[in-house]
C-alpha cells in the first residue's frame, strides 16, 4: 500500500509571503519520507469543514507546476479537478504540460464538481447535476482523444473541437493515469469502470459496498475489476508524539484487506514538518508491507 499527501489548506503561520517556502519544505520532506503522491484541491475558495471560505486557497494547476519544479519523484495531481471549471481541451493541455515538465509524473484527477457557491462567486460554469456529469464524460473522452493518435474533430453534446491536436504529447504512456473521485453509484462509479485507472472513495462504513458496486459496473462494461486502483481518502494524524500511529496502521491493514492500494490523506499541521516525518518513519514503511 502507498501513502499520498493531500494539501487542502494553504493558511500557514507565515502567511502568503511564506507560502512558496512552506510548500517547498512540505513536498520535499514528503517525497524524502516516501509519500508516493502529492495532491492539491481544485477549489478557488476554502471549503467549509476545513476552514472559512476566506482562508487562503491557491489555484490547483499553477500550484502543481510549482511543485513539479520542487520535486523529482512524487506523482502530482489535482484531487480532484472540477470538470466544468476548465474547457476540456485546455484541461488536457494543462495535464500534458504538467506531465512533460515533471518528467512523466502527472495524473488527471477529475470529478463532476460540487461547490456551487464558489463557482457562482467567480462566475464559473456550474450547470445542474445531470449536465455536469454529461460534461465530465465528454471531458474524459476529449482528454483520451487528445492523448492518443487521433487529432481529428470531436463532436459531443456540450463540446465541439475542430482539431484535437496536442503537441507535445504527455510522457506518460499510454497517457497520464486518470483518477475519478466520488462514490456515486449510478454515474461516478460507472465512469470509473469505463474510463479510469483509479477510483477514490472516503473511508467509512459504506466503503465495502461502494467497491462491490464498482465491481458490478466493471462486469457490465467488460473491464477487469483488478485493473482499477482503489484509493481511499482519510485523515492522517499521527498525534503530537506519534500516539495515533498504531491506530492508523491498524486501519490501513483493514483497508488493504479490502483491496485498497493507496491511502491519500490530509495531515494536520503539516507545515510543522514533524507530522510528515513521523508518518514517513512509522506509517509509510508499515503500509508498504500490506
Amino acid at each position: 500500500m502507498d501513502i499520498g499527501l493531500h494539501i487542502a489548506n494553504f493558511t500557514f503561520p507565515a502567511g502568503p509571503s511564506g507560502l512558496a517556502d512552506d510548500l517547498t519544505r512540505i513536498v520535499t520532506v514528503a517525497e524524502d519520507a516516501g509519500f508516493g503522491r502529492v495532491s492539491v484541491m481544485d477549489h478557488i475558495w476554502q471549503i467549509r469543514g476545513i476552514g472559512p471560505v476566506e482562508d487562503d486557497m491557491l489555484e490547483a494547476y499553477t500550484t502543481l507546476g510549482y511543485l513539479a519544479a520542487r520535486t523529482s519523484r512524487v506523482q502530482l495531481l489535482a484531487w480532484v479537478t472540477a470538470a466544468t471549471y476548465r474547457e476540456p481541451g485546455m484541461l488536457a493541455k494543462m495535464v500534458s504540460t504538467l506531465d512533460v515538465l515533471s518528467g512523466g509524473r502527472a495524473w488527471l484527477g477529475i470529478g463532476a464538481g460540487w461547490n456551487e457557491e464558489e463557482a457562482n462567486g467567480l462566475g464559473l460554469l456550474f450547470p445542474p447535476t445531470a449536465e455536469r456529469f454529461e460534461r465530465l464524460e465528454e471531458s474524459l473522452q476529449i482528454c483520451l482523444q487528445m492523448w492518443g493518435a487521433e487529432d481529428g474533430p470531436y463532436q459531443g453534446k456540450h463540446y465541439r473541437l475542430a482539431r484535437t491536436l496536442n503537441v507535445p504529447q504527455p510522457l506518460s504512456r499510454p497517457h497520464p493515469p486518470i483518477l475519478i473521485g466520488g462514490g456515486g453509484e449510478k454515474k461516478t462509479l460507472r465512469l470509473v469502470a469505463q474510463y479510469a485507472q483509479a477510483c477514490n472513495l472516503f473511508d467509512g462504513p459504506e466503503l465495502e459496498h461502494k467497491l462491490d458496486v464498482l465491481r458490478g459496473h466493471c462486469e457490465t462494461v467488460g473491464r477487469p475489476y483488478d485493473e482499477i486502483e482503489k484509493t481511499v481518502m482519510m485523515r492522517l494524524d499521527p498525534g503530537e508524539k506519534g500516539e495515533k500511529i498504531d491506530t492508523i496502521i491498524g486501519r490501513l491493514e483493514q483497508l488493504a484487506a479490502l483491496g485498497v492500494a493507496e491511502v491519500h490523506g490530509y495531515v494536520p499541521g503539516m507545515w510543522e514538518i514533524t507530522p510528515l516525518e513521523l508518518l514517513g518513519r512509522e506509517v509509510v514503511p508499515a503500509a508498504a508491507k500490506f
